[in-house]
């Protein structure tokens, strides 16, 4: 617990929190949101990261399974007009690059720090990161009641995987589904896979091992439940599994070493988009 306070405090003079609703923020030219004003809390514990690594097929690569084949449609950005996009910083740079209607007029609910299981606090808890909505905070599943759009596009977990492990993190998942569901019954779930860091980064537990892990246990659940999945993942990682380097706003350098590594380039965010038009049926 003592290193766990330690690297969160060294972490929290690197990070913000950031908050977004679809329509807020300036439109600026290429890469000019960048990760660092995207920046997540992502967080270490002393938690296990559970469950088998034999299991995860290749990581996030291109073609390891039938379903991450392009539907051999393309939709258009219109199509995204009744969607909401939930998700961490890592989609608040989306929402950014998106305003130029490259997801028509899809609403976005995300926070520079959220998660699965920090989404399920109370409104008023102390310490919340809750997505703000035309200057209102909600919680994910209140807010998506209130906009009404019936296409949820959730991306989240990399805030829960080094804090409560890819088990903690998948269960999670599995409580605030429950919530959305009882508050909008007839949503559709588009759930996409955690996406990468650059090769080489880690942030404590927070590896592209325990990535892979957690997107192929997400993988299972929607199969079960009949939710659908998508490899968002596949469209921006290498052959080894990590974040295309071109791909990424916040790579470390000399001068920035403690760098995340893990958010978006305005070319990631088209490469993002691309994958959405030609996957999504």
């Amino acid at each position: 617990m003592k290193l766990k306070r330690v690297f969160l405090t060294a972490l929290a003079g690197l990070l913000m929190i950031s908050l977004c609703a679809c329509g807020e923020g300036d439109n600026n030219t290429e890469d000019s949101k960048s990760a660092s004003q995207a920046s997540e809390a992502v967080q270490d514990a002393s938690a296990d990261n559970n469950g088998s690594q034999s299991d995860v097929k290749d990581g996030n690569n291109k073609g390891s399974y039938p379903e991450d084949e392009p539907t051999g449609n393309t939709l258009s950005a219109d199509w995204f007009d009744d969607a909401v996009f939930i998700g961490d910083s890592v989609t608040l740079k989306l929402s950014y690059y998106a305003e130029d209607g490259a997801l028509g007029k899809a609403d976005f609910l995300c926070a520079g720090s959220l998660g699965y299981n920090n989404a399920l606090m109370g409104i008023d808890e102390e310490g919340n990161v809750h997505p703000t909505y035309q200057g209102e905070k909600y919680t994910v599943d209140e807010g998506i009641k209130t906009i009404g759009k019936k296409k949820v596009f959730i991306m989240l977990g990399m805030n829960d995987i080094g804090l409560y492990g890819v088990d903690g993190a998948i269960d999670g998942m599995k409580k605030l589904t429950e919530r959305i569901l009882e508050k909008t019954p007839d949503a559709k779930l588009y759930f996409q896979s955690v996406t990468p860091m650059i090769e080489g980064n880690t942030l404590g537990n927070l590896t592209n091992d325990a990535i892979a892990e957690f997107d192929e246990q997400l993988r299972a659940v929607c199969k079960e439940k009949g939710y659908k999945y998508l490899n968002v993942a596949s469209a921006v990682s290498d052959e080894n599994g990590n974040l295309i380097y071109d791909y990424c706003g916040d790579p470390p350098t000399d001068d920035n070493p403690d760098a995340m590594g893990l958010h978006f380039t305005d070319t990631g965010c088209q490469k993002w988009v691309d994958y959405l038009c030609t996957h999504v049926s």
